[in-house]
Protein backbone atom coordinates (compact mmCIF):
# COMPACT_ATOMS: atom_id res chain seq x y z
CA UNK A 1 0.00 0.00 0.00
CA UNK A 2 1.30 3.62 -0.76
CA UNK A 3 -0.94 5.85 -0.55
CA UNK A 4 -1.49 8.63 -3.75
CA UNK A 5 0.45 11.36 -3.03
CA UNK A 6 -2.01 14.39 -1.65
CA UNK A 7 -4.43 11.68 -1.17
CA UNK A 8 -5.99 11.82 2.95
CA UNK A 9 -4.11 9.07 5.08
CA UNK A 10 -5.13 8.41 8.83
CA UNK A 11 -4.02 6.27 11.18
CA UNK A 12 -6.49 5.16 13.70
CA UNK A 13 -4.86 3.48 16.97
CA UNK A 14 -7.22 1.83 19.34
CA UNK A 15 -6.29 0.13 23.03
CA UNK A 16 -8.06 -1.42 26.22
CA UNK A 17 -5.15 0.46 28.38
CA UNK A 18 -3.42 4.21 27.52
CA UNK A 19 -1.38 4.48 24.57
CA UNK A 20 2.43 4.57 24.76
CA UNK A 21 3.49 8.30 24.62
CA UNK A 22 6.90 7.02 23.08
CA UNK A 23 4.51 5.07 20.52
CA UNK A 24 2.44 8.30 19.89
CA UNK A 25 5.37 10.75 19.57
CA UNK A 26 7.26 8.06 16.96
CA UNK A 27 4.25 7.99 14.85
CA UNK A 28 3.49 11.65 14.92
CA UNK A 29 7.25 11.29 13.51
CA UNK A 30 6.95 9.60 11.10
CA UNK A 31 3.60 10.21 9.53
CA UNK A 32 4.93 14.31 9.44
CA UNK A 33 7.80 12.98 7.58
CA UNK A 34 5.28 11.61 4.75
CA UNK A 35 2.00 14.25 5.39
CA UNK A 36 1.33 18.06 5.47
CA UNK A 37 -0.95 19.54 8.14
CA UNK A 38 -1.05 16.46 10.20
CA UNK A 39 -3.88 16.54 13.12
CA UNK A 40 -4.05 14.90 16.30
CA UNK A 41 -7.16 14.11 17.52
CA UNK A 42 -8.01 11.96 21.22
CA UNK A 43 -11.28 10.55 20.36
CA UNK A 44 -13.74 10.75 24.37
CA UNK A 45 -14.65 6.64 24.33
CA UNK A 46 -15.71 4.90 27.27
CA UNK A 47 -14.27 1.36 27.70
CA UNK A 48 -11.05 2.14 25.52
CA UNK A 49 -8.85 4.52 24.37
CA UNK A 50 -8.32 5.82 20.65
CA UNK A 51 -6.24 8.20 19.37
CA UNK A 52 -5.99 9.07 15.23
CA UNK A 53 -3.34 11.03 12.96
CA UNK A 54 -4.82 12.51 9.82
CA UNK A 55 -2.65 14.60 6.98
CA UNK A 56 -2.48 14.80 3.39
CA UNK A 57 0.17 12.39 1.94
CA UNK A 58 3.47 14.09 0.85
CA UNK A 59 5.84 11.20 0.27
CA UNK A 60 5.85 7.17 -0.19
CA UNK A 61 4.61 5.27 2.84
CA UNK A 62 6.64 1.89 1.65
CA UNK A 63 7.66 0.21 4.90
CA UNK A 64 4.50 1.04 7.43
CA UNK A 65 3.51 -1.80 8.18
CA UNK A 66 6.95 -2.30 9.97
CA UNK A 67 7.20 1.09 11.21
CA UNK A 68 3.87 1.60 12.66
CA UNK A 69 2.06 -1.68 13.09
CA UNK A 70 4.50 -3.95 14.47
CA UNK A 71 5.63 -1.70 17.42
CA UNK A 72 1.94 -1.16 18.41
CA UNK A 73 1.50 -4.57 18.28
CA UNK A 74 4.06 -5.06 20.76
CA UNK A 75 2.66 -2.59 22.84
CA UNK A 76 -1.32 -4.01 22.54
CA UNK A 77 -1.97 -1.54 20.36
CA UNK A 78 -4.32 -2.13 17.49
CA UNK A 79 -3.45 0.31 14.66
CA UNK A 80 -5.40 0.86 11.12
CA UNK A 81 -3.40 2.93 8.19
CA UNK A 82 -6.08 3.97 5.94
CA UNK A 83 -6.34 6.47 3.11
CA UNK A 84 -8.21 8.43 0.21
CA UNK A 85 -11.99 8.81 0.76
CA UNK A 86 -12.21 5.85 3.75
CA UNK A 87 -9.70 8.07 5.62
CA UNK A 88 -11.31 11.47 4.57
CA UNK A 89 -14.86 10.25 5.02
CA UNK A 90 -15.50 7.30 6.70
CA UNK A 91 -17.27 3.94 5.89
CA UNK A 92 -20.78 3.62 3.76
CA UNK A 93 -21.29 0.31 4.49
CA UNK A 94 -19.76 -1.66 7.35
CA UNK A 95 -20.03 -5.84 6.97
CA UNK A 96 -19.66 -8.18 9.61
CA UNK A 97 -19.41 -11.67 10.77
CA UNK A 98 -21.99 -12.99 12.79
CA UNK A 99 -20.95 -15.62 15.31
CA UNK A 100 -17.82 -14.56 17.65
CA UNK A 101 -18.26 -11.30 15.71
CA UNK A 102 -21.34 -9.54 16.45
CA UNK A 103 -22.61 -12.10 19.05
CA UNK A 104 -20.23 -13.62 21.78
CA UNK A 105 -21.07 -17.00 21.30
CA UNK A 106 -20.94 -19.77 18.29
CA UNK A 107 -24.78 -20.15 17.51
CA UNK A 108 -24.08 -24.29 15.88
CA UNK A 109 -22.49 -24.55 19.37
CA UNK A 110 -24.88 -24.20 21.36
CA UNK A 111 -27.05 -26.07 19.53
CA UNK A 112 -25.25 -28.44 19.49
CA UNK A 113 -25.60 -28.93 23.68
CA UNK A 114 -28.86 -29.80 23.36
CA UNK A 115 -27.72 -32.56 21.70
CA UNK A 116 -25.25 -33.11 24.30
CA UNK A 117 -22.41 -33.03 21.15
CA UNK A 118 -20.97 -29.54 22.32
CA UNK A 119 -17.10 -30.60 22.48
CA UNK A 120 -17.42 -32.40 19.24
CA UNK A 121 -18.56 -29.68 17.08
CA UNK A 122 -16.63 -27.44 19.10
CA UNK A 123 -13.56 -29.03 17.62
CA UNK A 124 -14.78 -29.38 13.72
CA UNK A 125 -15.80 -25.43 14.48
CA UNK A 126 -12.45 -24.70 15.13
CA UNK A 127 -10.59 -25.94 12.60
CA UNK A 128 -12.67 -24.69 10.03
CA UNK A 129 -12.31 -21.17 11.73
CA UNK A 130 -8.45 -22.20 11.41
CA UNK A 131 -9.08 -22.63 7.67
CA UNK A 132 -8.16 -26.08 8.28
CA UNK A 133 -11.45 -28.08 6.68
CA UNK A 134 -13.61 -27.17 4.20
CA UNK A 135 -16.51 -24.94 5.66
CA UNK A 136 -19.56 -26.08 3.70
CA UNK A 137 -18.27 -29.37 4.46
CA UNK A 138 -17.68 -28.54 8.25
CA UNK A 139 -21.10 -27.33 7.90
CA UNK A 140 -22.69 -30.31 7.02
CA UNK A 141 -21.02 -32.56 9.35
CA UNK A 142 -22.21 -30.23 12.67
CA UNK A 143 -25.35 -29.79 11.65
CA UNK A 144 -25.85 -33.60 11.07
CA UNK A 145 -25.61 -33.68 15.06
CA UNK A 146 -28.53 -31.62 15.89
CA UNK A 147 -31.00 -34.45 14.11
CA UNK A 148 -34.00 -34.93 15.97
CA UNK A 149 -33.89 -31.91 18.00
CA UNK A 150 -37.54 -30.78 18.69
CA UNK A 151 -37.72 -26.82 16.73
CA UNK A 152 -38.27 -25.41 20.46
CA UNK A 153 -34.27 -25.10 20.64
CA UNK A 154 -33.64 -22.76 18.03
CA UNK A 155 -36.38 -20.07 20.16
CA UNK A 156 -34.38 -21.08 23.19
CA UNK A 157 -30.48 -20.98 22.02
CA UNK A 158 -32.09 -17.26 19.80
CA UNK A 159 -33.33 -15.78 23.45
CA UNK A 160 -29.54 -16.24 25.32
CA UNK A 161 -27.81 -14.72 22.71
CA UNK A 162 -25.60 -11.88 24.01
CA UNK A 163 -24.24 -9.57 21.08
CA UNK A 164 -20.43 -8.71 21.39
CA UNK A 165 -19.39 -5.64 23.86
CA UNK A 166 -19.59 -2.55 21.25
CA UNK A 167 -21.41 -3.92 18.64
CA UNK A 168 -24.99 -2.14 18.86
CA UNK A 169 -23.07 0.91 19.49
CA UNK A 170 -20.97 0.19 16.53
CA UNK A 171 -24.55 -0.03 14.74
CA UNK A 172 -25.94 3.05 16.24
CA UNK A 173 -22.62 4.91 15.19
CA UNK A 174 -22.54 4.09 11.46
CA UNK A 175 -26.28 4.52 11.14
CA UNK A 176 -25.83 8.20 12.18
CA UNK A 177 -22.86 8.59 9.87
CA UNK A 178 -25.34 7.88 7.26
CA UNK A 179 -23.92 4.27 6.40
CA UNK A 180 -25.17 1.02 6.04
CA UNK A 181 -25.00 -2.18 7.88
CA UNK A 182 -25.12 -5.79 7.18
CA UNK A 183 -24.70 -9.15 8.77
CA UNK A 184 -23.09 -12.16 6.94
CA UNK A 185 -23.72 -15.15 9.14
CA UNK A 186 -22.55 -19.20 8.46
CA UNK A 187 -25.56 -19.54 11.65
CA UNK A 188 -28.92 -19.90 10.79
CA UNK A 189 -31.17 -17.57 9.75
CA UNK A 190 -34.09 -18.47 12.47
CA UNK A 191 -31.42 -16.99 14.90
CA UNK A 192 -30.58 -14.19 13.49
CA UNK A 193 -33.36 -12.82 12.06
CA UNK A 194 -35.22 -11.98 15.33
CA UNK A 195 -31.73 -10.46 16.47
CA UNK A 196 -31.20 -8.61 13.18
CA UNK A 197 -34.42 -7.02 13.32
CA UNK A 198 -33.80 -6.12 17.10
CA UNK A 199 -30.53 -3.91 16.81
CA UNK A 200 -31.80 -2.83 13.38
CA UNK A 201 -29.50 -3.92 10.78
CA UNK A 202 -30.17 -3.12 7.52
CA UNK A 203 -29.48 -6.46 5.72
CA UNK A 204 -28.38 -10.09 6.39
CA UNK A 205 -27.90 -13.32 5.41
CA UNK A 206 -27.40 -16.97 7.08
CA UNK A 207 -27.74 -20.40 6.52
CA UNK A 208 -31.71 -21.91 6.71
CA UNK A 209 -32.38 -25.64 9.38
CA UNK A 210 -34.05 -28.14 7.33
CA UNK A 211 -36.79 -28.52 9.58
CA UNK A 212 -39.99 -31.38 9.28
CA UNK A 213 -43.11 -32.07 11.66
CA UNK A 214 -41.24 -29.67 14.10
CA UNK A 215 -37.59 -31.59 14.27
CA UNK A 216 -34.40 -30.91 13.11
CA UNK A 217 -33.54 -32.81 10.00
CA UNK A 218 -29.94 -32.59 10.61
CA UNK A 219 -29.58 -30.92 7.29
CA UNK A 220 -29.91 -27.35 5.80
CA UNK A 221 -31.89 -25.75 2.85
CA UNK A 222 -30.08 -24.51 -0.33
CA UNK A 223 -26.60 -22.80 -0.65
CA UNK A 224 -24.75 -22.67 1.89
CA UNK A 225 -22.76 -19.70 3.42
CA UNK A 226 -19.70 -19.67 2.61
CA UNK A 227 -15.82 -17.64 2.39
CA UNK A 228 -17.41 -16.61 -1.58
CA UNK A 229 -20.78 -16.70 -0.61
CA UNK A 230 -20.20 -13.89 1.52
CA UNK A 231 -17.70 -11.96 -0.55
CA UNK A 232 -20.49 -12.04 -3.45
CA UNK A 233 -22.96 -10.79 -1.28
CA UNK A 234 -20.81 -7.73 0.11
CA UNK A 235 -20.87 -6.62 -3.39
CA UNK A 236 -24.02 -7.49 -3.92
CA UNK A 237 -25.09 -5.31 -1.09
CA UNK A 238 -22.52 -2.20 -2.02
CA UNK A 239 -24.20 -2.34 -5.84
CA UNK A 240 -27.38 -1.81 -4.15
CA UNK A 241 -26.38 0.82 -1.98
CA UNK A 242 -24.27 2.57 -4.67
CA UNK A 243 -21.08 2.04 -2.35
CA UNK A 244 -17.85 1.44 -3.75
CA UNK A 245 -15.63 -0.92 -2.10
CA UNK A 246 -13.05 1.11 -1.15
CA UNK A 247 -15.66 2.90 1.72
CA UNK A 248 -16.69 -0.83 2.74
CA UNK A 249 -15.40 -1.98 6.00
CA UNK A 250 -15.79 -5.73 6.18
CA UNK A 251 -14.92 -7.57 9.98
CA UNK A 252 -14.71 -11.53 10.54
CA UNK A 253 -12.42 -13.67 13.11
CA UNK A 254 -12.50 -16.82 10.82
CA UNK A 255 -11.21 -18.49 7.66
CA UNK A 256 -14.52 -18.54 6.11
CA UNK A 257 -14.17 -14.27 6.22
CA UNK A 258 -11.34 -13.52 4.40
CA UNK A 259 -12.72 -13.21 1.12
CA UNK A 260 -14.90 -10.37 2.41
CA UNK A 261 -12.06 -8.96 4.41
CA UNK A 262 -10.13 -9.70 1.11
CA UNK A 263 -12.37 -6.82 -1.04
CA UNK A 264 -13.02 -4.55 1.46
CA UNK A 265 -11.55 -1.56 2.13
CA UNK A 266 -10.43 -2.29 5.12
CA UNK A 267 -10.56 -5.91 6.79
CA UNK A 268 -10.63 -6.33 10.20
CA UNK A 269 -9.78 -9.13 11.56
CA UNK A 270 -11.56 -9.18 15.28
CA UNK A 271 -10.28 -11.32 17.99
CA UNK A 272 -9.60 -13.48 15.02
CA UNK A 273 -7.85 -17.23 14.32
CA UNK A 274 -4.05 -16.74 13.37
CA UNK A 275 -4.85 -17.16 9.79
CA UNK A 276 -7.04 -14.33 9.78
CA UNK A 277 -5.09 -11.87 11.89
CA UNK A 278 -2.38 -12.44 8.73
CA UNK A 279 -4.10 -11.97 6.12
CA UNK A 280 -6.23 -8.85 7.54
CA UNK A 281 -5.29 -5.48 6.86
CA UNK A 282 -6.30 -4.34 10.48
CA UNK A 283 -6.83 -6.31 13.90
CA UNK A 284 -8.54 -5.60 16.45
CA UNK A 285 -7.57 -7.54 19.59
CA UNK A 286 -9.57 -7.35 22.56
CA UNK A 287 -13.40 -7.75 22.88
CA UNK A 288 -15.14 -3.67 21.65
CA UNK A 289 -16.63 -4.35 18.25
CA UNK A 290 -17.32 -0.39 18.55
CA UNK A 291 -13.48 -0.10 18.61
CA UNK A 292 -13.70 -0.65 14.61
CA UNK A 293 -15.14 2.68 14.12
CA UNK A 294 -12.48 4.66 15.55
CA UNK A 295 -9.89 2.66 13.77
CA UNK A 296 -11.20 3.10 10.87
CA UNK A 297 -12.70 6.69 10.66
CA UNK A 298 -15.62 7.60 12.75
Amino acid sequence: MNPIQGGTVRLGLVSPRPLSPAYLRHAHAYLSARTSSLETVEHPVEGYFAVSLTGTATGSFEGWRDELVSPATALLIDAALTWGALAEHGPELVVTDVDSTFITAEVIELLARRAGREEEVAAVTDRAMRGELDFAESLRERVSTLAGLPETVIHDVAADIETTPGAERLVEIAHAHGARFCLVSGGFTTVLDPLARRTRIDRWIANELEIDNGVLTGRTIGPIVDREAKAAQVKAWAREFGVSLDRTVCIGDGANDLGMLHIAGAGIAFQAKPIVREQADVTLSFPRLDAAATLVGW
